[in-house]
């Protein structure tokens, strides 16, 4: 890749990006604009994927509402993500979990990885 556009990627890099994993129990804090207004919205969810590098990382959170699942792709290193807050950290063996789809209730549950 060109060394000018590597440096131009650079400087979009988000410097206080959070560090979590796929499996991990998270709260994303973006900001929403409705009209003339901007406001923060809260959602809180498993880490289902994270894909891309650089400034192009992306990552999915799922969630139940109300029996329905809900995902959100977020980029990482975007303005709209104000900040990544980690509740919990996951157990898992896989490194995308399309299988939570079919899951609801306890069994789309993520195990709590106990750290030492």
């Amino acid at each position: 890749m060109s060394t000018i556009i590597e440096e131009l990627e650079k400087e979009q890099l988000n410097a206080n990006a959070p560090q979590f994993h796929t499996g991990d129990t998270v709260r994303v804090h973006a900001k929403i604009k409705e009209g003339n207004r901007e406001r923060v919205q809260v959602f809180e969810g498993t880490v289902k994927k994270i894909q891309g590098g650089s400034n192009r990382t992306t990552f999915t959170v799922r969630k139940e509402s109300y029996g329905v699942g809900v995902e959100k792709t977020w980029p990482l290193h975007s303005p709209i993500v104000e900040k990544v807050e980690v509740i919990r950290r996951g157990k898992v063996r896989r490194a995308k979990l399309n299988y939570l789809k079919g899951l609801t209730g306890k069994k789309a549950k993520v195990k709590e990885l106990v750290t030492r």
